[in-house]
């Protein structure tokens, strides 16, 4: 077979490739085309309206609803409440959740999978169950209020509900479930063996676990640590009913300019500053990944 009909042979066979490989990809397409890309034009359609409290759209082209937004200090008072909210429970999420991942990779037990399986049981339960929950263990007669009462920390309830700090606490315990989850796909790079080698050249377990144990683990916690704060800042359910309507987050603006004021345009504005939020997180995730990779 000569030169040229190989090349020949190649390029029908890369175009039948290529044909394959829209028509496999065809189906995930469309989906994504409407479940995704036509809500978020609609999305954009309607920020773009102007609206008022009587729940009156008129159709235009305005910035007004982005100048609302961008013009008032409440407003950004709120986004930094929200961006606060996803990094300190991400940080505390990551911080109580290391050191259970790390056990369950470790343990030789025959009851791993059980252990495992414990770990991310929560998921089975819904977040409004656990939320109303945490509701019951930390109001004024409460089991934590009533346990500090008993061992003689506190003479007065705390206030943990109906507050950012119920919040706080609420979330890191619902998103844990995820992170550890993360974590353990992350150990799936870390080799024990790198461990035994550092301890038998005189590296103490401290430097051991800085030096091997946690570079190692980066991907997870990263991947971790995106996931618990995307859904720390889109969540809703738990900042309403914890917070008690006094912790005001992006999310619960949405709700309210959506259903209460009926300014719909302006919903739509603040859900696109939001998603405009998570775009910005993923691309600095893509960054610290990418620069992990290239060590």
């Amino acid at each position: 077979m000569t030169t040229h009909s190989i090349q020949a042979v190649r390029r029908r066979t890369g175009r039948s490739d290529r044909r394959t490989v829209w028509a496999l990809s065809l189906p995930a397409l469309i989906g994504m085309l409407v479940a995704f890309v036509l809500p978020l034009v609609w999305l954009l359609r309607m920020s773009l309206n102007t609206g008022d409290s009587t729940g009156m759209i008129r159709q235009g082209v305005s910035a007004g609803s982005y100048t609302k937004f961008v013009s008032d200090s409440y407003y950004w008072g709120m986004a930094w409440d929200t961006l606060k909210l996803g990094v300190v429970v991400t940080i505390a999420t990551v911080i109580v959740s290391y050191p259970i991942a790390l056990f369950l990779m470790r343990t030789t037990s025959r009851f791993k999978g059980l252990l495992v399986a414990l770990a991310i049981a929560p998921l089975l339960t819904s977040s409004v169950v656990r939320t109303y929950g945490w509701i019951v263990l930390l109001g004024q007669d409460g089991v934590v209020n009533k346990s500090l009462e008993g061992v003689g920390f506190i003479d007065q309830p705390l206030t943990l509900i109906n507050n950012s700090v119920g919040v706080y606490i609420a979330m890191v315990e619902i998103l844990m479930p995820y992170m550890i989850l993360a974590l353990l796909s992350g150990f799936g790079r870390f080799n024990p063996e790198l461990e035994y080698a550092a301890a038998s050249l005189g590296a103490s377990r401290w430097k051991t676990f800085w030096r091997i144990v946690w570079p190692l683990s980066m991907p997870g916690v990263l991947t971790g640590a995106l996931l618990v704060f995307v859904l720390t800042i889109s969540s809703f359910i738990t900042p309403r009913l914890v917070g008690g309507g006094r912790v005001f987050l992006l999310a619960t603006e949405i709700y309210d300019q959506a259903t209460q004021t009926l300014n719909w345009p302006f919903a739509a504005a603040i859900s696109f500053i939001l998603l405009v939020l998570f775009g910005s997180v993923i691309v600095v995730y893509q960054r610290a990944i990418k620069r992990i990779e290239d060590q």
